[in-house]
């Protein structure tokens, strides 16, 4: 499948259709332009990817038929080859694949911001609760359908949701986003942005779940409540030490086999948790059950308890852990925040 999709060049006769009207933001790899299909007049999210063979290809091999493949960023690769299977009302739509002069153009639907320019730019100091739990409700259904497809996004933060006008909010930048399998497979600890990083990442554990996914969640909900983020580390061990002094340091008590992660240390400060209402003091009880079920100090405990009517949730005797591997999760434990 994705074979086909790099092999299928476009020339300048696939890009002319596009008029670029700005370019709206940069990364590693390429620039993002917000363009507008001159025979249709749809907007649309032109991601420009050099290709470089320089760059780090495709971990495997490049794709032989076809010389231009060579030094696409495997990062490209894996988020072309997913989001031609993860079609979701809130995952970004991937539209089209083009090859143009040495360089590669995704084309995405267009949504006009990012959930963090919003919240950045919104004048009232809380967004209101109605709006942030149709956010959650959609960003759980979101992920609960990349998890269902076996796909852990890895890099979940307000800048990789994007928004529009009609209240929808998508998941976007599957860049880093991997496909897992059973038994769970080893993974880098470099991923998710710092803020929204999970506790299990942080101290080496090389077996993590979609559990990463339901805490990043977790710390997007409360940053929208209080428009704050929840834990703006600045290093690890800082984004480590923050988290322990709001929910508590973990002990084989809380956290069985939290000791046997590679960077646990005995001497790590002994924090005891903060009460919710000095976390989110503006959330309604329901609110705050859910979101202490998010941030559960024990990864997989996430996914320990099922949906109520409204925001609440019923909590359920979850299985002892069997060591420092957490028990998958489910986002979809969190989906009937509405009646």
């Amino acid at each position: 499948m994705l074979r086909q999709v790099l092999c299928r060049p476009g020339g300048r006769a696939g890009m002319d259709v596009f008029q670029k009207v700005e370019k709206i933001g940069e990364g590693t790899y390429g620039v993002v332009y917000k363009a507008r299909n001159k025979q249709t007049g749809q907007l649309v999210a032109l991601k420009k990817i050099r290709l470089d063979s320089t760059l780090q290809s495709h971990p495997l091999q490049p794709i032989p038929c076809c010389r231009e493949t060579e030094g696409v960023p495997s990062t490209a690769i894996r988020e072309i080859s997913l989001l031609k299977e993860l079609k979701h009302p809130n995952i970004v739509r991937l539209l089209d694949v083009v090859h143009s002069e040495k360089k590669l153009y995704l084309v995405f639907e267009f949504l006009s911001q990012d959930l963090k320019k919003y919240m950045d730019s919104a004048a009232s100091t809380e967004l209101p609760l109605h709006l942030v739990k149709s956010y959650l409700s959609q960003l759980l259904q979101g992920v609960n359908f990349c998890h269902s497809h076996r796909v852990i996004h890895r890099d979940l933060k307000p800048q990789n949701l994007l928004i529009n006008e009609l209240g929808a909010i998508k998941l976007a930048d599957f860049g880093l986003a991997r496909a897992f399998g059973v038994p769970l497979r080893t993974y880098t600890h470099e991923v998710v942005t710092l803020w929204y990083r999970a506790p299990e990442i942080l101290l080496g554990c090389k077996f993590y779940s979609t559990a990463v996914d339901v805490w990043s969640i977790g710390c997007i909900f409360a940053e929208m409540v209080t428009r704050r983020a929840l834990f703006p580390g600045d290093s690890e061990i800082d984004q480590l030490f923050r988290i322990f002094r709001t929910l508590g340091t973990p002990s084989e008590a809380t956290w069985p086999g939290v000791t046997q992660l590679p960077d646990y240390k005995g001497s790590f400060p002994k924090w005891t948790r903060k009460s919710i209402e000095e976390i989110v003091p503006s959330l309604d009880p329901e609110g705050k059950d859910l979101l202490m079920v998010m941030l559960s100090p024990t990864p997989g405990h996430a996914g320990a308890f099922l949906p109520v009517k409204g925001m609440g949730v019923q909590l359920l005797p979850s299985s002892p852990s069997s060591g420092p591997i957490p028990k998958v999760p489910s986002a979809a434990a969190a989906l009937a925040i509405f009646p």
